[in-house]
């Protein structure tokens, strides 16, 4: 690894209903696409504190973040993606930002294929992070 090499990392939390279900939201923008709630790295961030900000930005609901579970990465993009399993803090309602369109909470099986293998980590968390590539 060079020393002017970089990477871009991010930061995702898998939020569960009490049905067991996993919080999606909706992008505006790329391929409008699902995925968790989470975005990159700002420059001076730790993982924890990106997770936390975007959460927030994203969600308008602070979160507590339980552990990390996993670290992915992904060819297409050449990142680096951190996972965490996560909860809301207190009650309260939800509050897209204009990066999201909708939200909603969708049964593991209705996952992507990457997204279902990431919440199975998660979710089956054992004391031991998980790597996989993409």
């Amino acid at each position: 690894m060079g020393f002017d090499d970089t990477y871009k990392l991010s930061a995702h939390a898998v939020i569960a209903n009490d049905a067991g279900e996993i919080l999606q939201l909706r992008a505006t923008y790329a391929d409008k696409s699902w995925g968790l709630p989470g975005g990159a790295l700002d420059i001076g961030e730790t993982v924890h504190e990106a997770l936390y900000r975007e959460c927030v930005e994203e969600l308008g609901r602070e979160v507590v973040i339980d552990y990390l579970s996993g670290v992915y990465y992904h060819r297409v993009y050449n990142s680096h993606v951190f996972i965490f399993r996560a909860h809301f803090k207190g009650n309260g309602s939800i509050r897209l930002s204009s990066e999201h369109s909708a939200f909603d909470y969708f049964p593991i099986k209705d996952l992507s294929p990457v997204q279902q293998v990431r919440v199975q980590h998660c979710l089956n968390f054992n004391g031991e992070v998980q790597s996989a590539k993409f």
